[in-house]
């Protein structure tokens, strides 16, 4: 089978750093600028709420996986558990939820570009940085999953380096423009919460945002030959790597770096280096949260084709979705989603301020991936109930089932009513419903027409 050719080109390797490059977004590069100033110390508690309430999110995400061998993305599933017509919304707001986080990605390379180019305006770094990706797509999933594998691994050593160097300068009490690097900056700038908890509610957002992308080892799961043991030992990873690159990296930050004296538009990994003089480091942190940056969008430009792929295969989406060159790319799938990501390189020209564009972007990638993650522990909850005897063979079962399941959607409908907060967030509720009407209207179309056909 020609989808059996498509799906089978990562190695185990590949799959476990897509997992931690899925786990180490943007949104701590550059957003956590941005969540720090929101919250202050109290930053690194929101991190670790998420991280756990994500992780039965991923544990509900896992079981549905290794239930059945033949799932090879959250539309299989999903089809099965709740219908045609929640299959056909949730494959299109997958997509729609990776082509916003490509745009913000795009917005993000031209920020980071501009720390050695300032002169050079916004929108063409991201346009050249999305006609590089969409030719390097055009190859083999095995060539997705080696760049993969390298843009995460140069992730995973810059903040190792920044967390050792960075501990190293407290215990030293390395003296930069806010004083001597230490431990009790966490808390002697007003507190654990110096911002009182509207701060560290509104930091949710950009928070959460940090973390989307985290279930794209489910979308790998058909991509690799050992599914079975694969994906168990990449979502049970998970805690290890928030523990030690989000919350390891935040705490160094605001040790080295009060929180009150963080930027919130530039990235606080440029912001530390720049800060205690080192130049240099300070332009390869940034070359750092660039590729970054460039990886989470290759990542969208990869995943967008392959949901475009398989809802074609669905009959979800136009037939020529479905055809594979002789390299077995989707590449009409690729040329549509590229297409509509390159918007945000209209966006970042029309709109000068790229924090706008940013957070516009960010907010309505973050309502679309709570409703991706909502399926996903509703389908868990239908999957129990109606399949018992499946369930009881199951090896890699979720936790605190279906406690777990509830708290984590209270969770998510709570991250919704924190967009509704802020006024720079909450355009995002009004945008998101639009595109679900959208999607029911063309659903209803498309079935009244088979229908009629038949």
């Amino acid at each position: 089978m020609e989808q059996q050719d498509l799906a089978r080109g990562l190695k185990n390797r590949h799959v476990q750093l897509i997992a931690i490059g899925g786990a180490i977004g943007t949104g701590l590069f550059l957003g956590a600028g941005k969540s720090i100033h929101l919250a202050g110390p109290s930053i690194l508690f929101a991190y670790m709420i998420t991280g756990v309430l994500l992780f039965l999110v991923m544990r509900a995400l896992g079981e549905l996986l290794v239930s059945n061998l033949e799932y090879h993305s959250f539309v299989d599933f999903v089809q099965d558990y709740l219908g045609d017509r929640a299959a056909f919304l949730t494959g299109w707001t997958y997509w729609f939820c990776w082509v916003s986080i490509a745009m913000a990605d795009l917005t993000a390379v031209g920020l980071y570009t501009q720390f050695w180019f300032p002169d050079v305006a916004q929108w063409v770094p991201g346009l050249i940085a999305l006609v590089i990706l969409l030719i390097m797509n055009l190859t083999t999933v095995k060539l997705f999953g080696e760049m993969e594998f390298w843009f995460a691994l140069i992730k995973v050593i810059a903040i190792l380096a920044l967390i050792v160097i960075g501990i190293f300068m407290i215990l030293k009490g390395f003296s930069t423009s806010s004083g001597p690097a230490s431990f009790t900056n966490l808390w002697s700038h007003g507190g654990w919460f110096p911002n009182g908890m509207k701060g560290f509610i509104l930091s949710f957002q950009m928070v959460v945002f940090a973390f989307v992308g985290i279930e794209l080892v489910g979308l790998t799961a058909g991509e690799t030959a050992d599914p079975k043991n694969v994906i168990p030992k990449a979502i049970n990873n998970i805690p290890i790597r928030i523990i030690v690159f989000y919350i390891g990296a935040l705490i160094v930050i605001m040790s080295i770096y009060p929180w009150n004296a963080i930027v919130p538009t530039e990235s606080p990994f440029v912001q530390v280096f720049v800060a205690v003089g080192i130049a240099a480091a300070a332009a390869i942190i940034n070359f750092v949260v660039l590729t970054s940056a460039a990886s989470a969008c290759n990542s969208a430009v990869f995943s967008t084709s392959r949901m475009l792929y398989g809802l074609a295969r669905d009959k979800n989406a136009p037939n020529s979705f479905n055809k594979l060159t002789k390299r077995q790319v989707p590449s009409n799938a690729l040329y549509f989603s590229t297409i509509i990501i390159f918007i945000s390189v209209v966006l970042n020209y029309v709109i000068p301020k790229a924090e706008v564009v940013f957070t516009l972007v960010t907010s309505v990638s973050t309502v679309c991936f709570l409703f991706i993650w909502a399926v996903t522990l509703i389908s868990h909850l239908r999957y129990r109930k109606t399949r018992p005897e499946l369930a009881a063979k199951n090896t890699f079962k979720m936790p605190l089932y279906p406690v777990a399941n509830y708290i984590a959607l209270i969770f998510l409908a709570f991250i919704a009513v924190v967009l509704a907060l802020a006024e720079d967030t909450r355009v995002a509720l009004f945008i998101t419903p639009v595109w679900f009407i959208i999607l029911l209207i063309v659903y209803e179309v498309r079935k009244n027409k088979i229908v009629k056909a038949n």
